[in-house]
């Protein structure tokens, strides 16, 4: 009687489970679809003539070229812009997971005046797009001659990113207990090993979440890049697709090569550290 019982159950929560799992399956492989088509579109036109993209851009390629990917690597040195690339975002990566972590740390364990309007002030900065600074910006690079210069590009992002990376460090900080620094100046520590020791160490969802979009930000970024970068042989690979674009519009092929190179980058760091993007969001929306 138990046994038929719990088959019966079972039967009746397997039905249920599998009409609502069918439904959300469908539509995840719906938007899916929608989501990795484009990208499947674009590297099967990259190993095409512009002459083949035109007459069938939606089938398979004829035959497989990679001269697409050679004029791409040999004329437009993608090498050369990949290096220049990830220099800036590399460098702006590491001082906004720096600046951000000790802002956070200073706002979230010490009281002083102003604190609440520094707070304030960080919020409010988000409201402001970079289009609205890139003047002064742009004037004082020019009077401290770095123009031209990666460095030109690295601070305003660096500033552009401070903002939004320091809300997620303070928003992480504040559910880390006192606790366990308390225990640690007692034993003699001082600030610097509680921060390097103890705070870096739990933050490393946070710092990961921070240095994804701080990368992605900063490689994506061409509005700031084709400001403050004139020098063709020194532009970033985004500032060099602009380029592409308005030089070879054209030849399809080329255009479909060059932005799978670009984005290859991108997407791998996407696949990898995901977990950690949603992690780092989430884990100080709950403090206990």
């Amino acid at each position: 009687m138990d046994a038929a019982v719990c088959a019966t159950a079972v039967r009746k929560k397997h039905r249920r489970i599998g009409a609502g799992t069918v439904v959300i399956y469908l539509v995840l492989i719906f938007w899916a679809v929608l989501t990795i088509f484009p990208f499947v579109w674009v590297v099967l036109n990259s190993f095409k003539p512009s002459a083949e993209v035109l007459r069938s851009s939606f089938s398979l390629p004829e035959t497989f070229t990679w001269m697409n990917y050679q004029t791409a690597f040999e004329r437009l040195n993608v090498l050369r812009a990949y290096r220049y690339s990830f220099v800036i975002s590399g460098t702006v990566t590491v001082g906004v997971m720096v600046f951000a972590s000790l802002m956070a740390f200073g706002l979230t364990r010490y009281h002083f005046k102003g604190k609440e309007l520094i707070r304030s002030l960080i919020v409010a900065s988000l409201m402001f797009p970079v289009f609205s600074t890139i003047i002064p910006v742009f004037k004082m690079m020019v009077e401290w001659g770095l123009l031209n210069k990666s460095i030109a590009v690295i601070l305003p992002q660096i500033a552009g990113n401070l903002s939004f990376a320091t809300i997620v460090m303070t928003g992480f900080m504040q559910s880390i207990p006192l606790e366990m620094e308390e225990a640690a100046y007692m034993e003699g520590a001082d600030v610097f090993k509680v921060f390097g020791k103890i705070i870096v160490p739990l933050c490393r969802p946070s710092l990961a979440t921070v240095a994804i979009f701080s990368f992605l930000w900063s490689y994506n970024d061409l509005f700031v890049q084709k400001i403050m970068m004139r020098d063709p042989t020194r532009y970033p690979i985004s500032t060099l697709l602009e380029q592409i674009s308005s030089q070879y519009g054209t030849d399809f092929g080329l255009m479909a090569a060059s932005v799978t190179i670009i984005v290859i980058p991108v997407m791998i760091v996407y696949v990898l550290l995901q977990k950690n993007i949603i992690k780092g969001l989430t884990a100080g929306a709950v403090k206990g």
